[in-house]
Formats: structure tokens, C-alpha cells, sequence
């Protein structure tokens, strides 16, 4: 299937906004974007009517389908709170397509989420990316693991204190920590000593991951707020040699020049909630601008369903309101969270060779007043805002292409 979307503003965010262009898609990748591009006679052509043409939004860090909303204990599976080192757990596997968030997503302009096991645990798990349609998490697989989930600060403190069993304090956590990396560099070692003299060796589901840490494949995502946990967080990359991603951040601009140096970037929010607890005293619509001039990388997340995920695009807008480039609000919602997470060689702009995940919005998305109103997945149309009603295609439901 070819489709094309003329007559657009159309925004890339990785390159310059053009007037009046054309994006097509064929077999669900960008093959090119510009004025004068040749559309064939077979194509399905979209007037996008001057509407803003947007690569599809991305959600760096959620728990859509593993946190249903209104199901109860029945639908939430963020959290297996039975063993502190849960690196073995994959969010893959408790993912449910059918949970209302994803469409709430794509009415948001959100197509790809990357989707995380809770802060319960010091180590909770395998993060994956996935586009926000489709009928089960295998056909709407964009990379798996992505990275692996860890918290520091009050969650697993009082998870497990709760518990009356270490973690219970800061220390344990840290501990906890330190002890499971420490494990997965003896146990490397005990492999590679048996391959070398090509004896049996019995493998471990959690050090198998922790390795693949150590070794730079997979980032480690740290739940995070306070400065001084921040600070822990760097302490312990810097120790293992890992790379970490600050997750929330919310004292984050306390320590901007130190993440800036360290090229640390920061997934910031959820920026709509009340300051719930300790940790989220210093939460405030301001910090991500603070962050990103001083040189931090910052990716913008509503942590749904904490803040529903459709608001993502006006977290940014607000964000602005209080001091953030726009270009970079825009960009904290496209291309930064996907070249943070490492899918951006799938999404996260318009550009050929991307995936065909684009939205039309009636005007300026950090504009509160405007919406979405079309948006595609790898080419094939999804939600359509029509008359006052929102339409979600029905996965289940497959016509031929």
C-alpha cells in the first residue's frame, strides 16, 4: 500500500518545516517528504488541507497495558513486588493491547510508547517499544528490551520496608543494586571460563540481562527524583561503567551542569500531578527548561497512566509557558525520547526510511485548542477525529491492504 499526504505543513522536527509538501509512505516507510515529490496512481492520497504534518509522537516512558485502567488488581501487572532483583521480568509479556490507554494515545498523536515495569522493585525489568495499535504486542513490536527498569528513593524503600526485608533504607537500595552487578561481572567471568574450556554452564535468566548492561547493549532506565538519588544514580553508572538514563528527574535541574557533563539525559515528568509525596516537592512546570539550557537532553513523559497519556503534547505546551524552547518542547516529544530509547533508526521524524507513523493536526500541536485529527501507523490509518467524534480502526478487523 502507497499512501500520500499532500498539501501539508509539514514539520519533520529533524530538519525545517515545508510549505505546502508531501509525505509518502509506501509499505509502511517514509520514502520521501518535500514539494516535489512524485506520487504514483496507485496511492491513496490525504489532503492534509494545510493541517501540520508530524511524525507521530513518542512516550519514553509509560505503563499502558501492564497498568489498565479501570481494572483494578485484575489489570495491573507494573509491579512483581515478590523479589527486589527482577531483571528477569519482562514488561513484553503483561502487555495488554486492549487496554484503553493505547487509544487514548493515538487521540493524542501518541503512536509509539515505550512501555516500563513499575518502581517497586530496585531492579524492576525489561523495557520494550511499542506502536499504540495493533492486536497483540507481538505485531506492534518496534525493539525488545529497550533498556532494564531500575528505582532508587522512596518506592522500593517502602515497598520492601513495608515488608519488614531489605531494601528498607536508601543504603539497601543502593546495595541491592551494587550486589546484583556485582554478581553479573562474576558471572561473565564464570562463562567465559567455561566457553573457553567448552564446559556446561548453566545460564541465569537475571545475570544473562545484567550482563548485557555492563556490557553496553542496554541502558539502565533509573527511576529517580530526588537530587541526592540522582546523584546515587551517577555514582553507580559511573562505578559499573553502564549507561543510565534519568527517569522523572524532578530535582533534576539542581545537578544540570553535572548531567550536562556527563551527557546524561533526562525523561522528565509526569509534570501534571501534585506534589504527592516528599520527592515531588521541588516538581514544577519550569525544570525542563532549566535542564535543557544547560545542555541536557531531555525527553518529555507523562508516566500514563499517572498523567493520561493524550496529554502528553500539552505537558510540552505548558512547558514552554514556562520557559522551554518550543523547537525543543517539540523535539522532547519526537526525536529526543526515540534517540534516547535507540529506536529512533524506526521513529521519531519524517524522513525516509522511518516508519510511516504520522499525524495531521489542525494547527500548531502546542497550540492547547488544537488536536489531532488523522493519524497513521506504518502507513495505515488508525484514528480519525470526525464530526465531533474520535475513531479508532479496530485491529481485530483486517481488511487487504
Amino acid at each position: 500500500m502507497t499512501l500520500a499526504i499532500t498539501h501539508g505543513y509539514v514539520v519533520p522536527v529533524d530538519g525545517d518545516p515545508i510549505e505546502d509538501a508531501t509525505v509518502l509512505v509506501a509499505d509502511g516507510k517514509i520514502v520521501a517528504v518535500g514539494r516535489d515529490v512524485e506520487i504514483p496512481e496507485s496511492a491513496t492520497v490525504v489532503d492534509a488541507a494545510g493541517g501540520w504534518v508530524l511524525p507521530g509522537f513518542v512516550e519514553a516512558h509509560g505503563h499502558l497495558g501492564v497498568y489498565e485502567e479501570a481494572e483494578g488488581w485484575a489489570g495491573d501487572d507494573t509491579n512483581e513486588m515478590t523479589d527486589p532483583n527482577g531483571a528477569r521480568l519482562r514488561a513484553l509479556d503483561a502487555i495488554n493491547p486492549a487496554d484503553q490507554g493505547f487509544a487514548d494515545a493515538l487521540s493524542g498523536g501518541v503512536t509509539t510508547a515505550v512501555i516500563k515495569p513499575g518502581s517497586g522493585n530496585p531492579i524492576g525489568g525489561q523495557t520494550v517499544a511499542v506502536k499504540c495499535w495493533g492486536r497483540s504486542v507481538d505485531e506492534m513490536l518496534v525493539k525488545e528490551p529497550v533498556s532494564v527498569k531500575s528505582a532508587l528513593g522512596e518506592n522500593p524503600k517502602r515497598v520492601y520496608g513495608d515488608q519488614k526485608k531489605l531494601p528498607s533504607t536508601r543504603q539497601g537500595v543502593a546495595a541491592v543494586i551494587r550486589d546484583a552487578l556485582m554478581k553479573a561481572q562474576d558471572y561473565k567471568a564464570r562463562k567465559a571460563a567455561a566457553e573457553r574450556e567448552d564446559k556446561p554452564f548453566d545460564r541465569d535468566g537475571t545475570l544473562e540481562i545484567l550482563v548485557r548492561v555492563l556490557d553496553g547493549e542496554l541502558p539502565w532506565c533509573q527511576h529517580t527524583h530526588r537530587a541526592d538519588d540522582i546523584a546515587t544514580a551517577l555514582r553507580l553508572a559511573a562505578e559499573f561503567g553502564y549507561r543510565v538514563i534519568i527517569n522523572h528527574g524532578t530535582e533534576g535541574h539542581l545537578l544540570a551542569d553535572t548531567l550536562a557533563e556527563r551527557n546524561v539525559p533526562v525523561i522528565i515528568g509526569p509534570l501534571f500531578t501534585s506534589r504527592s509525596k516528599v520527592e515531588l516537592r521541588q516538581r514544577a512546570l519550569r525544570n525542563p527548561g532549566i535542564l535543557a539550557r544547560a545542555g541536557v537532553e531531555l525527553a518529555i513523559t507523562t508516566d500514563h497512566p499517572v498523567v493520561p497519556i493524550h496529554f502528553l503534547v500539552h505537558q510540552a505546551t505548558l512547558a514552554v509557558k514556562e520557559g522551554l524552547d518550543r523547537d525543543t518542547a517539540l523535539r522532547s516529544i519526537t526525536v529526543n525520547p526515540a534517540r534516547i530509547m535507540g529506536i529512533d533508526d524506526r521513529v521519531g521524524a519524517l524522513r525516509p526510511g522511518l516508519d510511516g507513523d504520522v499525524v495531521i493536526c489542525g494547527g500548531d500541536p502546542l497550540d492547547v485548542m488544537s488536536r489531532a485529527l488523522r493519524v497513521f501507523v506504518s502507513g495505515r490509518e488508525v484514528y480519525s477525529y470526525v464530526d465531533g467524534e474520535s475513531v479508532v480502526a479496530d485491529p481485530y478487523y483486517r481488511e487487504s491492504r
